[in-house]
């Protein structure tokens, strides 16, 4: 009996010098963190592809439309009914080139304003992003990261909106962190 105590207290001791040692190397290892970019860091961004809500109506009291990053789906509420007519509704999307690792976040101011071609006028609000601001572009630098950005447009009454082309220009700044 004395023997398998002796026997067992053997086994257990290694098992500890054994844990001991893998524990101490596991130390050892060397970490390495993500390298600085080069500097300077450069980013470049591309417009390719306008932000568009199609074909719709405002209906006697007006409402949003609204267009999604993700997916680039579109959806109304209060009484603007959407048309096919087959003019498209997109997101906006751009070709940003940056460093593999490196964060970008997206500003976009108040809402503008935005004129039709026979008067009236809508207020266009940018929404959200796909990737989600902020994000960590991945590719390298000769790959581009493709960033889409939906919006939505508040829409007056008939009167106020009478049909036409509605255009105007937004301010989208992508911020290098």
């Amino acid at each position: 009996m004395k023997m398998k105590e002796k026997g067992s207290f053997t086994v257990m001791r290694r098992l500890i010098i054994v844990n001991v040692l893998l524990l101490l190397c596991g130390f050892c290892s060397t970490i390495i963190a993500q390298p600085d970019p080069p500097r300077p860091v450069i980013i470049t961004v591309n417009s390719s592809q306008p932000l568009a809500f199609g074909a719709f109506t405002p209906g006697a009291s007006g409402g949003t439309v609204t267009v999604i990053a993700a997916g680039g789906t579109r959806s109304s509420t209060g009484t603007v009914i959407l048309l096919g007519m087959g003019i498209i509704y997109t997101p906006t999307m751009f070709y940003i080139k940056a460093n593999p690792g490196t964060v970008i976040s997206l500003l976009s101011g108040s809402p503008t304003i935005i004129n039709g071609s026979n008067g009236g006028s809508l207020s266009l609000q940018v929404n959200d992003s796909f990737p989600a601001s902020p994000f960590v572009t991945t590719v390298s630098y000769l790959e581009q990261t493709t960033v889409l950005i939906g919006g939505t447009l508040t829409v007056g009454s008939i009167a106020s909106n009478p049909p036409g082309y509605y255009s105007g220009t937004i301010d989208v700044t992508f911020v290098q962190e």
